[in-house]
């Protein structure tokens, strides 16, 4: 009885995350590839069709196959990550003016999604 309810609910979160990442791919400030990666993910224990269509989709399919096969970041999009990530922190410092210690716990945590994401191989 809960196995239909979890794969509604893998099913659900899936299109949430189309819907997030295409939300991505119109503004510049948020990303795309990776609520890709997570909508191909619920799908996986959702809905094979669905998983095999952003697989194959022309535009998003390479990136969420070469994350899978490789865990494959391509150069350009690291850039574009890490420059957001450094502007993202910029802003909220100048905007936001938060205690040095929250500023350091961000800047850690930025620091590491930046390191894991240029340490990823290029394609």
């Amino acid at each position: 009885m809960h196995e239909p309810i979890k794969r509604w609910c893998w099913f659900a979160l899936g299109w949430v995350m189309v819907a997030l990442g295409i939300i991505g791919a119109v503004l510049p400030v948020m990303p795309t590839t990776i609520f890709l990666i997570f909508a191909a993910a619920c799908f996986s224990r959702s809905s094979p069709r669905f998983e095999r269509w952003l697989l194959d989709h022309r535009w998003f399919g390479p990136s969420i196959v070469r994350w899978r096969e490789r865990g494959a970041i391509p150069r350009n999009a690291k850039i574009i990550a890490i420059v957001s990530m450094a502007g993202g922190f910029v802003v909220m410092i100048l905007t936001v003016d938060p205690v040095w210690w929250i500023s350091l716990i961000v800047a850690a945590g930025l620091t590491g999604c930046a390191i894991f994401v240029a340490t990823r191989p290029d394609n």
